[in-house]
């Protein structure tokens, strides 16, 4: 007995064909270039003028005859989907150009790895050949009086140094640490005033850099000795 065998011509779905398809439609592309970036950029760009075509033909064919969309309707539309294909053609380019700038920035500032920075902290570095502690402070406005405050971890003040008056702006200072507790992590604290009124100093620590990097928002950052990971940004000097 024979049976009937359909004919390659006919309108039955082939289901290797149909696998394949599927296969193909549900494999996740990762780009792996700018190039593919830029072609996925152009394709979506692409895709929205074709959908506002579509939306535009489909208003055409369904507008009231007695009613018809006038001229200035329909340039009004066009100049919308322009300007909307402009701007994110615009937005696309500015993201590559902070991708271009963070890469160069962190190229350029290899050249700080190893100097030292100053950046707000309270914590003293020492010179243990010269027997030094030394920091800094930057002062907003004239202090008439500026006192240092050398303190242990826990809050004990084992020295207070007089640097007398200071104008406003950045001030390093340097202290005799020979009487002060071998290998013990010591701290400072600012006490400034301009006559009865105070005068809000920032304590500033030097550091070191060890390495550069981007943080997650594509800004320059900065690894410190003793601060660890700052933002560049954070720094108030470069020595």
């Amino acid at each position: 007995e024979r049976h009937p065998t359909a004919h390659p011509s006919s309108g039955r779905p082939r289901m290797t064909s149909t696998a394949a398809t599927s296969s193909l439609t549900g494999t996740t592309y990762v780009p792996s270039s700018s190039a593919d970036s830029k072609s996925i950029s152009a394709s979506g760009t692409a895709e929205a003028q074709d959908r506002f075509l579509k939306l535009l033909v489909a208003q055409l064919a369904n507008q009231d005859p007695m009613n018809p969309m006038d001229n200035a309707q329909m340039t009004s539309q066009i100049a919308q989907i322009n300007t909307v294909t402009g701007i994110q053609q615009l937005n696309d380019t500015m993201k590559n150009m902070n991708t271009q700038m963070s890469a160069m920035q962190v190229l350029q500032a290899g050249n700080l790895v190893g100097r030292g920075v100053l950046t707000e902290g309270n914590q003293l570095a020492f010179d243990t050949t010269a027997k030094t502690a030394v920091g800094a402070i930057e002062l907003p406005a004239k202090a008439t009086s500026v006192k240092i405050q050398v303190t242990t971890a826990g809050g004990q003040v084992i020295d207070t140094v007089s640097l007398g008056e200071l104008d406003a702006g950045q001030h390093g200072f340097t202290l005799d640490s020979s009487t002060y507790p071998a290998d013990t992590p010591l701290q400072f604290k600012v006490i400034a005033t301009n006559g009865s009124d105070k005068v809000d100093a920032v304590a500033l620590m030097r550091d070191k850099v060890v390495a550069v990097g981007s943080d997650a928002s594509g800004g320059l950052s900065l690894t410190l000795l003793t601060a660890g990971k700052t933002p560049y940004a954070n720094l108030h000097a470069v020595l």
